[in-house]
C-alpha cells in the first residue's frame, strides 16, 4: 500500500494521451502585465484608452455580465447605441498590452458607478466597469502584494449576455437586480423589508499563528469603551472559539446595533472576559 501512494505521478502519466510526433502544436498565448490599483473602496481599478483616446478609469467586476461604459463617455466619443443599448468600440485598450477590437459594450452608466462618482468614494473618476464579457476571454492572475495583474488570452470569446436591453426586457443593471433576486429565492432567501443598520465593535483584526489579534481600537468607539486593547488576542466570540479574522466576520455578519458581544481575550498570558456593546455601523 505504501508503494502506490508514494508513486502517484506515475499513474497520472500512464493515463495522460500521447501526443504524436507530427502533431502541430500550439504555441503558448503571451501573457499581458497589467497594472491596476485598489480606489480608497478597496476596487481594482485599471486604465484603458477607447478608440485611442483617454485613458480612463475602469473597476474589474467579475460580477458585471458585461463591458459598462458611461452614457456621458460615450457621447464624447461619439459612440451611439444601437435600439439594445449596445455600442461597438473600435479598439479597447488596456495598459499593460490588452487590446481588443470592435468589442461591444453597455452605453450605460450603472447606479453603482453613478453613486460611486457621486459620493467621490473611489478617489479617482470612474468611467465604466469591465465585466464577463471581456474577463472570460482570459486567464487571470493577481496577488496584491504586487501591481500589476497577469492576463494571458484564451481561445475562447464569450456570447452577450442575454437579457440586458431590447424590447420587454429589463434594462442594463435592472436585469442584474432582477437576476440576483431569482437566485435568492433559489437560495430561499428572502429580501428583507426595511433596512437595518450593523452593528459594529470599532476593532481592525490580523491573522497571526492560528489565532486572531486586535490589530488597533478605534478611538471612543465601543471596543475602546470596553477597555479592549492594541495586542489582545481574541480566543473566543460569543463562546465560541474563533481562529481566524473570518470566524469572526462571519460571527459578526449579523450582528444588530446595541447586543452585548461578549469576548475572551489573552493579554499577557492571562486570559480576560470583555463585553462590548455594538454600536451603529452602516
Amino acid at each position: 500500500m505504501r508503494l502506490c501512494l508514494r508513486f502517484p505521478g506515475l499513474a497520472v502519466l500512464c493515463l495522460a494521451p500521447l501526443v504524436r510526433a507530427d502533431e502541430p502544436k500550439k504555441a503558448e498565448a503571451k501573457p499581458h502585465r497589467v497594472p491596476y490599483r485598489l480606489t480608497e473602496t478597496k476596487h481594482v481599478m485599471v486604465r484603458a484608452k477607447i478608440n485611442g483616446k483617454g485613458p480612463y478609469n475602469f473597476i474589474i467586476d467579475t460580477g458585471a455580465p458585461a463591458l459598462f461604459v458611461s452614457t456621458a463617455l460615450c457621447k464624447k466619443l461619439g459612440v451611439e447605441p444601437d435600439n439594445k443599448g449596445w455600442g461597438t468600440f473600435d479598439r479597447f485598450d488596456l495598459e499593460g498590452g490588452v487590446a481588443l477590437t470592435k468589442v461591444k459594450g453597455r452605453v450605460e452608466t450603472p447606479f453603482q458607478l453613478e453613486g460611486m462618482n457621486g459620493l467621490g468614494l473611489a478617489g479617482a473618476e470612474l468611467h465604466g466597469i469591465i465585466g464577463y464579457t471581456v474577463l472570460a476571454r482570459y486567464r487571470m492572475e493577481i496577488d496584491f502584494t504586487k501591481d500589476k495583474m497577469v492576463w494571458t488570452p484564451l481561445d475562447f470569446k464569450p456570447p452577450l449576455p442575454q437579457g440586458l436591453g431590447g424590447a420587454g426586457a429589463p434594462g442594463g443593471m435592472d436585469a442584474m437586480a432582477g437576476l440576483m433576486k431569482m437566485a435568492g429565492a433559489f437560495l430561499g432567501k428572502k429580501a428583507r423589508p426595511e433596512s437595518v443598520p450593523r452593528g459594529f465593535l470599532g476593532i481592525e483584526l490580523s491573522d497571526a499563528d492560528k489565532s486572531v489579534t486586535v490589530k488597533s481600537v478605534l478611538a471612543k468607539g465601543p471596543a475602546a469603551g470596553a477597555d479592549l486593547k492594541a495586542g489582545d488576542r481574541i480566543s473566543h466570540f460569543q463562546g465560541k472559539e474563533v481562529k481566524s479574522t473570518a470566524d469572526i466576520q462571519k460571527l459578526a455578519a449579523k450582528l444588530p446595533v446595541g447586543e452585548k458581544v461578549q469576548l475572551t481575550v489573552v493579554r499577557d498570558g492571562e486570559k480576560h472576559q470583555v463585553a462590548v456593546k455594538a454600536g451603529e455601523g452602516l
